[in-house]
């Protein structure tokens, strides 16, 4: 797979979920490090890969805004490239690198180099700016898509995206009380973050048998 990609999971796993990190964290964030131990504990295997300029945030130790979302779809798609899995593939992400996924994913399933979408605090739309909406796309969807989403995520509510207009090929895990991370406050929700994290894990490996049954 190559020195790009940080790996976790089985090497004969049923498939593997290449995952992209959000705009502001890098793909060995604590946040990806948690999803993906918790996907790989789930017996899936997960490659993390980081978009050109978080990479050049490691060297330069420059901050620079993140690109617009469209302009990292070719490096989205270059990553499938140089991955090459021996099984089926899923692509999505955290946050940003959820919604580049999403948006290469129908491309992607029509030359059969995917199986699925997966994304992890899907950001709906910035925080505080409601009406500033990133589902245009989603509304036609014809990936098999997994959302995993906090109850209340500020980049997109269960009450929120109650109104949004989702393609049916969309399923939304919604964990309760979850923030964008997935986490929930201590004293409130009755869970932990590593109690979301478990139900993430196997809900993603028990959707990922449906769409990408053993052969």
């Amino acid at each position: 797979m190559g020195g790009r990609f940080i790996v976790d999971g089985p090497a004969h796993a049923p498939a593997t979920i290449l995952l992209a990190h959000g705009a502001g964290a890098p793909m060995d964030s604590a946040a990806m490090n948690a999803a993906a131990g918790a996907l790989a504990d789930a017996g899936l295997r997960v490659a993390r890969f980081e978009f050109a300029y978080m990479a050049g945030r490691r060297g330069a130790g420059e901050r620079k805004p993140p690109p617009r979302a469209e302009t990292l779809m070719p490096e989205y798609e270059a990553a499938i490239d140089d991955l090459r899995p021996d099984g089926p593939l899923v692509i999505g992400g955290k946050s940003m690198g959820g919604r580049v996924a999403s948006m290469i994913a129908d491309r992607m399933l029509d030359q059969g180099r995917i199986r699925g979408l997966l994304c992890l605090g899907y950001p709906f739309h910035p925080p505080a700016s409601p009406t500033r909406l990133r589902t245009g796309h989603l509304a036609h969807l014809r990936t098999p898509a997994l959302i995993c989403q906090g109850t209340r995520d500020p980049f997109g509510t269960r009450a929120e995206v109650a109104f949004y207009a989702l393609s049916p090929a969309i399923e939304l895990l919604w964990l309760e009380d979850g923030d964008h991370d997935l986490r929930p406050r201590k004293s409130d929700s009755g869970f932990s973050a590593a109690d979301h994290l478990r139900t993430m894990a196997a809900t993603a490996a028990a959707w990922v048998d449906r769409i990408a049954p053993p052969r």
